[in-house]
C-alpha cells in the first residue's frame, strides 16, 4: 500500500504540466549538471593558481556583483525583449564567458571575466521564472516551481561530485564542459521553446503604479529582505568559505565535492515530503528554526576533522535550507501586493545576490586574518540574529495581509498560452 501511494503521489506530481515546461525543466537540469565552475572556483584559485583566500573571495564577490547587476537587467530584458530572447542571450553569453575564463591567467583578467560570468549566468533567472508562470496554469505553478527546484538540486548534487574529480584531472576541462553544456541549453531554448510573453493587459498596466520606491518604503517587507540577506549570507558559506577551509586543512577537491554533494542529495530526496509536512505549520517557528539550523550547522563545522563529519554538518544546515525555502517564499508572497509582486520578488532575489557578493569577501577576510573557526562562530551569531529577527517580525505580522486574500499570481488574468 505505501508503494502504491508513493506511485500515485509521483504521478500527481508530474502530470498535467505542458510540454514546454518539460523542455524548460530539461534545460535547467542540463545547465545545473554542468555547473562545475562555481563549485571549484575557490579551490582553483587557491590550490592551482596559488592565490590567497582573500583574492579568491574577491573573485567570487565580483562574480556575485555581476549577479546583482543582472538580477535587475535580466528582469528588464525579460519584459522588454521577451523570455526566449533573454534566455538565448544569457545562456550563449554564459557559455562564451565560462570558456574564456578557463584560459585567463592574469589576476585582473580572471576577476574581470568572473564578473562577466556572474552577470551572464544570473540574467536567465528572471526569464525562466517568467516563462514558467506564462506556460503553466496558476493552480499548477507551485508544483512546477518545486519540480524546477528539484532539478536544480539534482544537477547540483551530480555536478558537485563530478567537479571534484574533474578538477583533479584538469581544471580547464571543467570550464570547457560547463561551457558546452550551457551551449546545449541555449540550443534547447532556441529549438523547443516559443516565446511565451503575454500581451499587455490592464492589470499589468496597473502594476506600473507600484514602483521601486514603493517597495523600499515598505518597512515590513524590507525587514524580510534584510533577514533574508542574513540567512543567505550564512548559506553562501557552503560554496565560498567551506572549500577554502577544507583546502587549508589538507582535504582534496574530491573530498569537498563529496561533502557538499550531501546538500543536493538531501534536497532531492526530502524537499517535497518536507514541504508537505510543513505546509500548514506555524511559519514563525519554521523560520526561527531554519535560521538556527543554518547558523549552528555551519558553526559545528569548527569541530569537523574528517569528510564524514563535514558531511554531517552539511546535513544540519541543509535541513535549515529545506525549511526556509518554501516558508520564506510564502512569506514574500503574503507581503506582496497583487499588482506589484514582480518588483517585490525582484527585491527579494536581490537580497540573495548581494549576499553572494558580500559572503566571499567576509569569508576570505576572516579566514586569512583570524582563521576558519572564527568564520563558523560568526555564522552561528548571524543565524541567531536572523532567528530573533524572524521571531519579532512574525509576532507583529497581522493574521491576514491584503496580499494573502488574492492567491492568484500577478499577471495571470487573462492567461496567454505558448503556441
Amino acid at each position: 500500500m505505501p508503494l502504491a501511494a508513493l506511485r500515485r503521489a509521483a504521478r500527481e506530481t508530474v502530470s498535467g504540466l505542458p510540454r514546454e515546461f518539460w523542455w524548460l525543466w530539461t534545460s535547467t537540469l542540463v545547465n545545473r549538471l554542468g555547473a562545475f565552475v562555481a563549485t571549484f572556483m575557490a579551490l582553483y584559485l587557491t590550490l592551482d593558481r596559488g592565490y590567497s583566500a582573500s583574492y579568491a573571495g574577491l573573485v567570487a564577490a565580483l562574480h556575485g556583483l555581476g549577479g546583482v547587476v543582472s538580477s535587475i537587467g535580466g528582469g528588464v530584458m525579460t519584459d522588454r525583449l521577451g523570455r526566449r530572447p533573454t534566455l538565448l542571450i544569457a545562456q550563449s553569453s554564459t557559455a562564451a564567458s565560462v570558456a574564456l575564463l578557463g584560459f585567463m591567467h592574469h589576476p585582473v583578467a580572471i576577476a574581470a571575466v568572473a564578473f562577466l560570468v556572474g552577470a551572464a549566468s544570473n540574467a536567465s533567472r528572471p526569464a525562466v521564472q517568467a516563462m514558467m508562470a506564462d506556460i503553466v496554469r496558476p493552480e499548477d505553478r507551485v508544483r512546477a516551481f518545486s519540480l524546477n527546484y528539484w532539478a536544480i538540486n539534482l544537477g547540483f548534487a551530480v555536478s558537485s561530485m563530478a567537479a571534484g574529480f574533474i578538477a583533479e584531472v584538469s581544471y580547464l576541462s571543467g570550464f570547457l564542459i560547463e561551457a558546452g553544456m550551457t551551449a546545449v541549453c541555449a540550443v534547447v531554448v532556441f529549438v523547443k521553446l516559443p516565446e511565451s510573453r503575454p500581451e499587455r493587459t490592464e492589470t499589468e498596466k496597473a502594476a506600473d503604479e507600484v514602483g521601486l520606491g514603493t517597495v523600499l518604503r515598505d518597512g515590513r517587507f524590507m525587514s524580510v529582505v534584510g533577514l533574508s540577506f542574513l540567512v543567505a549570507l550564512v548559506f553562501q558559506q557552503g560554496s565560498v568559505g567551506l572549500p577554502v577551509a577544507m583546502g587549508e586543512e589538507g582535504f582534496s577537491p574530491a573530498d569537498y565535492g563529496l561533502a557538499i554533494a550531501v546538500n543536493g542529495v538531501l534536497i532531492v530526496a526530502l524537499q517535497i515530503p518536507v514541504t508537505r509536512f510543513i505546509e500548514h505549520r506555524d511559519p514563525r517557528r519554521l523560520l526561527v528554526l531554519s535560521s538556527l539550523l543554518a547558523g549552528y550547522g555551519f558553526g559545528l563545522t569548527a569541530f569537523a576533522g574528517s569528510v564524514g563529519v563535514f558531511a554531517l554538518t552539511v546535513c544540519v544546515w541543509t535541513l535549515g535550507e529545506m525549511l526556509n525555502a518554501p516558508t520564506q517564499t510564502g512569506l514574500v508572497v503574503r507581503l506582496s501586493p497583487a499588482h506589484g509582486r514582480g518588483r517585490y520578488q525582484g527585491m527579494y532575489t536581490l537580497s540573495w545576490s548581494v549576499a553572494a557578493l558580500v559572503a566571499p569577501l567576509m569569508s576570505g577576510f576572516v579566514i586569512d586574518h583570524y582563521g576558519a573557526e572564527w568564520l563558523w562562530g560568526l555564522c552561528a551569531v548571524v543565524g541567531t540574529v536572523a532567528a530573533v529577527g524572524y521571531g519579532v517580525l512574525m509576532r507583529r505580522l497581522p493574521a491576514e495581509s491584503p496580499a494573502a486574500a488574492d492567491v492568484t499570481p500577478a499577471g495571470t488574468e487573462p492567461e496567454v498560452r505558448a503556441a
